[in-house]
């Protein structure tokens, strides 16, 4: 009786490791057949969200003081970028701009900076207006290994101060004292006063015309700073009009040179105004200082109004036509081909590097040539051996608004 109970209990013990062994398999046969659905569905979307686009990271002031100037040098970025994709893109992929507000301000211009890098993921930057601003982003640059084209910033320390990641397009302001020294003879400068908006672009201004100058045996008389924010310099311009020079070097954005005419007008002040960085917009000038802006004359780095003059005339009509198409200002033409011509420089460095890849971009920037809007866009060596940053060499031209038109002098 003992053994036949036994035997009943093992039979079944067995049916049940039989049962239990079904039902493993059975759970594992369909683990396997999900687990595999998972990866492959995983795979799928990861090369699918890979293969969408090949960002850059546009870094410029859309609200504050410059918000004007940098809104022109996107809207020409988002230009060149259509240009691009409508030809098939980078890489056989499309590029995508991932835009900030840096706000003016040079701490935001920083974090726009890190944000951009470090959640965005961008494997270069374009940027950042103004030299204050371009100078706090570059600690960044360094400390993340990322490249930046630099559109229009004119301070000298940015090239100089040992940053390998930056690679500069607008000239700086040494760049534009040399330009300009061909033809101060011609002028029959005398004694020059500066006014100069108080930041490391219009102080630098300052610095490099005065250096030039001095080595022209041309006296340099005032200098008289304003905040960027500043809506009245008729203090500065006053102490301006009782110096005995001629002549008055002036450097800020657009909307505090109209200012600017408009209350030297009021105040009789009658010396010749030369302004310089190219960001002067002289028809946004002539639309808002009407006859106060006759006579006054502007140092540029592109000529809009003569496109034939230009060293890549097709192209600077394809921009003109294209600003044109999407309604916009003519007068926002000579900042907004910084923004065109930046972003086809870094394209051109993700193209020629054949990846998305910080390193590969910066090592890239070295060899590309590419015709700009103002000149041909190669990079030298400039700064302390072994830290070089690049910079170009573009063309810069003197206008001169006469009876509300505007005219090229010969440099």
């Amino acid at each position: 009786m003992d053994r036949i109970f036994r035997a009943i209990w093992k039979r079944r013990s067995l049916n049940c490791g039989q049962m239990n062994s079904v039902r493993l398999e059975n759970q594992m046969t369909r683990t396997f057949r999900i687990v595999p659905a998972i990866v492959l569905a995983a795979a799928l979307l990861g090369g699918a969200a890979e293969a969408q686009t090949i960002k850059i990271g546009v870094n410029e002031p859309l609200t504050g003081a410059f918000a004007a100037s940098g809104t022109y040098v996107v809207n020409g970025a988002k230009i060149a970028a259509d240009e691009i994709n409508a030809k098939g893109g980078i890489l056989g992929k499309k590029l995508e701009l991932v835009i900030e507000d840096n706000k003016s301000n040079p701490t935001e211009a920083a974090a726009v900076a890190e944000k951009l890098i470090t959640s965005d993921k961008v494997p270069v930057l374009m940027g950042a207006w103004g030299s204050s601003l371009t100078l706090a982003v570059m600690p960044k640059l360094m400390e993340y290994e990322t490249p930046m084209v630099v559109e229009t910033s004119s301070s000298g320390k940015i090239t100089t101060t040992g940053n390998p990641y930056i690679f500069r397009i607008s000239p700086p302001s040494a760049i534009e004292a040399a330009a300009f020294k061909g033809i101060v003879d011609k002028l029959e400068l005398k004694k020059v006063d500066f006014l100069v908006i108080n930041n490391d672009w219009g102080r630098g201004t300052a610095e490099d015309f005065s250096k030039m100058m001095k080595e022209k045996g041309i006296t340099v008389g005032a200098v008289e700073t304003m905040d960027q924010g500043a809506q009245d310099m008729s203090a500065q311009l006053s102490k301006l009009k009782g110096t005995d020079s001629e002549t008055i070097i002036v450097t800020t954005a657009v909307d505090q040179l109209t200012l600017i005419f408009k209350q030297a007008a009021a105040l009789g002040l009658k010396k010749r105004i030369i302004t310089t960085g190219g960001s002067q917009n002289p028809d946004q000038i002539i639309a808002q200082a009407g006859a106060a802006a006759n006579g006054t004359m502007h140092l540029t780095t592109f000529l809009p109004w003569f496109p034939d003059k230009t060293p890549n005339p097709e192209a600077t009509n394809y921009f003109i036509a294209e600003w044109k198409k999407r309604g916009f200002d003519f007068a926002g033409c000579t900042e907004s081909f910084r923004g065109y011509d930046g972003i086809r420089t870094a394209a051109a460095a993700i193209e020629k590097a054949g990846k998305a890849e910080p390193a590969a971009i910066k090592a890239a920037l070295w060899d590309i040539k590419i015709k700009g809007l103002n000149g041909d866009i190669v990079f030298r060596k400039s700064g302390p051996e072994g830290k070089e940053s690049g910079q170009s060499q573009p063309n810069v031209y003197l206008i001169e608004i006469t009876d509300g038109k505007i005219d090229m002098k010969t440099l």
